[in-house]
């Protein structure tokens, strides 16, 4: 029988189907199932009102996906778990006769959440979404500096190695797990390798931080919009209310000297009047909140509610905006940039290789951070997004379009970001290292808004560029939610299957009321604590442990084979020696290196105290920390011994429902 994509994907099994006799290598009716010839590993069920067996449910010396030989453990709808023979012990019998009804119940009731699943309107608001996630601020900022600062042209070797070794099939492992599994963070743990479940907890929490202070930098940058709808730019001069006697402006038409205590009006309008940090004394006296970033910060998570509320219907149609107008703006900003003087400057210094470089160990470590945290695996969004994809749509093939994609737009952005920075490099008389010292968000909020405001047109530049930071972020804090959101709705569907709206508005007020520590006249300071703890040692940890538990407990021949219902060819040698050695190694690296020197945290002119290292670790703890937590509660309610307690928590739990041309399956 061959596999076949019909319109008519989503009927249930449930559906009346003519049977064919049964014949020597066809399928057979036998006990209200449809049973392939014995060789094949699927099994149809017709009648809904009786309970599918589990994956385990194979006889005695069952060989489960894990690699170990033993029986898999089978949870029917009474709670009770089969002995190792696959019976049910004598005490039960009475029980599972008289809830034959209730477990049919269920069974049509798992079989009509898989048919109400939605999919994507359409293959582009798929690549679009993804696109705009993998493609967000850090693309703009963190690259090109990253690049110049460890040896220009040179760290596209180390950045290119560790894309092709680490990043790519990673990021490839995620989309087809999503796509074959059709459940987000936590359920799909059931049907992969159970005791690793409190990875989609962690996940959830990870999220959760990254809302929290991801959106305050977006508040920022629309702050500067609404603030560019002037016909002088407010950062263009030193005679604002907020300025100091520090001010400088080189750019005036009067003779002006740089000293070195000279501030840029561009800086002073940042640093005075957006963030106000000169009323906080650092984390330990954040001040009061700024009202004004609170409403712009209200009127975005306004914004990220309606375009989720729906699902990814709305947010699909959402994207054709958020996704492709960066573009457009970008290719504005390239163009204008490369026509300024001095622009030759900046490039030159942008791509000038120093191939000294290449034997430092932090090179190799920054690019191998730089293309995971681009791409971004380990936040729960690919798991989310390809759960909606058609069972058959080649996710090899969207993994390679959408990290390519990805990887080019933070090159290109290198481009539109130094050109800039020769030309400020040019008015300063200086060198383009002092001009570029800047990092982070003060690159774009201070260096390039200072550079815009004094080109022609800078009211029209300024407003496009901020527009394109705020679309930037919006389409990646849509992925995030919907990877919390996904992940939420399926674990729990009889709670908030039918009540979606409700959930992602109690979640956008979680994530506005846990963004209020930001918006203080000190949340800088906290926003960068959290940049650099709360998610780069955790989603590490976290996508190194998914990467071991698909690859040597579900098992590498497993996942391919998987891989191969959907797209009719497994995955070579490459991909399968990536994923079970290369990139976990990738990964246990560059966590290595992160933990064994934490970064010194600086911000202006505050040094962080010693004791947020400590606080960042915490931060950072208290999501992975679910893992172990869910290991020992999951060893500790499964009943048997120890060894079987072991074999049961690493043997997947549920079978995974196929579309198999008008009927669904169960991929055993």
């Amino acid at each position: 029988m061959e596999k076949k994509t019909t319109g008519n994907e989503k009927e249930p099994l449930t559906s009346k189907k003519d049977v064919s006799d049964c014949s020597k290598g066809e399928d057979c009716k036998e006990n209200g199932l449809l049973v392939r010839n014995p060789k094949s590993a699927l099994r149809l069920v017709e009648d809904g009102n009786k309970v599918h067996p589990s994956q385990g449910d194979k006889g005695e010396a069952a060989q489960i996906s894990n690699g170990f030989s033993g029986v898999q453990s089978s949870v029917p709808c009474n709670g009770e778990v089969e002995d190792a023979q696959g019976t049910a012990p004598a005490a039960t019998t009475t029980t599972t006769t008289t809830t034959s009804t209730t477990c049919g119940a269920e069974a049509q009731q798992q079989l009509m959440e898989l048919e109400d699943r939605e999919t994507w309107s359409k293959k582009i608001d798929f690549l679009l979404s993804v696109i705009g996630y993998a493609v967000d601020l850090g693309n703009v900022w963190r690259f090109p500096y990253i690049c110049y600062q460890n040896g220009g042209g040179a760290f596209l070797i180390p950045y290119t190695i560790m894309a092709l070794f680490g990043g790519i099939p990673l990021f490839y492992m995620e989309l087809a797990l999503g796509q074959y599994h059709r459940n987000g963070c936590i359920s799909i743990w059931r049907k992969i390798c159970p005791i690793f479940k409190g990875i989609g907890y962690a996940i959830c929490i990870i999220d959760l931080y990254v809302a929290s202070y991801y959106n305050t930098i977006m508040a920022w940058a629309f702050y500067y919009l609404i603030s560019s709808f002037t016909g002088e730019l407010p950062w263009t001069s030193c005679t604002n209310p907020w300025n100091t006697a520090n001010c400088t402006n080189y750019f005036s038409k009067d003779n002006v000297s740089w000293s070195l205590h000279s501030i840029s009006p561009a800086e002073e309008f940042y640093t005075r009047q957006v963030l106000q940090v000169h009323r906080s004394n650092g984390l330990d006296d954040l001040g009061g909140i700024s009202w004004q970033l609170t409403l712009c910060l209200l009127l975005i998570f306004t914004i990220v509610y309606f375009s989720i509320w729906k699902g990814v219907k709305t947010s699909g149609k959402v994207v054709w905006v958020t996704a492709t107008f960066p573009y457009i703006i970008l290719f504005i900003l390239l163009v204008r940039g490369a026509t300024l003087p001095g622009a030759w400057r900046g490039v030159l210094y942008y791509l000038k290789p120093d191939w000294q470089k290449l034997l430092a160990t932090e090179v190799w470590v920054d690019a191998a951070a730089q293309i995971f945290f681009s791409l971004g695996p380990g936040f729960g969004v690919l798991l989310a997004y390809s759960s909606y994809n058609k069972f058959h749509n080649n996710c090899y093939q969207d993994a390679l379009v959408t990290s390519t994609v990805n990887c080019l737009t933070s090159f290109v952005s290198g481009f539109v970001i130094f050109t800039v920075l020769g030309y400020m490099a040019e008015m300063r008389n200086e060198d383009v290292s002092e001009v570029a010292k800047d990092t982070g968000p003060s690159l774009l909020f201070i260096t390039y808004a200072e550079a815009i405001a004094n080109m022609p047109a800078s009211t029209f530049f300024a407003i496009i560029f901020f527009l394109m930071l705020l679309t930037l972020g919006l389409d990646s804090t849509f992925a995030g939610l919907e990877g919390v959101i996904t992940g939420v709705l399926d674990e729990f569907p009889h709670v908030w299957s039918k009540r979606r709206e409700l959930f992602v508005l109690g979640l956008t007020i979680v994530c506005f009321l846990g963004s209020l520590a930001t918006l203080t006249f000190g949340g800088a300071y906290v926003v960068k604590l959290f940049e650099e703890y709360a998610t780069g040692p955790a989603v590490l940890t976290v996508v190194f442990l998914e990467a071991v538990a698909v690859s040597w407990f579900y098992g590498i021949t497993q996942f391919c084979n998987d891989v191969k219902e959907m797209l009719g060819s497994a995955p070579g040698w490459y991909w399968r020696v990536c994923w079970v050695a290369i990139s976990p190694l990738f990964l246990l690296f560059v966590t290595c290196s992160f933990l064994s020197n934490p970064p010194e945290l600086k911000l202006f002119d505050y040094d962080y105290p010693y004791w947020t290292t400590v606080v960042g670790y915490c931060i950072g703890t208290s999501s992975i920390i679910f893992i172990p937590i869910y290991m020992v509660y999951r060893l500790v309610i499964t009943p048997g011994t120890l060894k079987e307690r072991i074999l049961k928590s690493i043997t997947p739990e549920t079978a995974t429902e196929i579309p198999f041309g008008d009927i669904r399956m169960n991929a055993v």
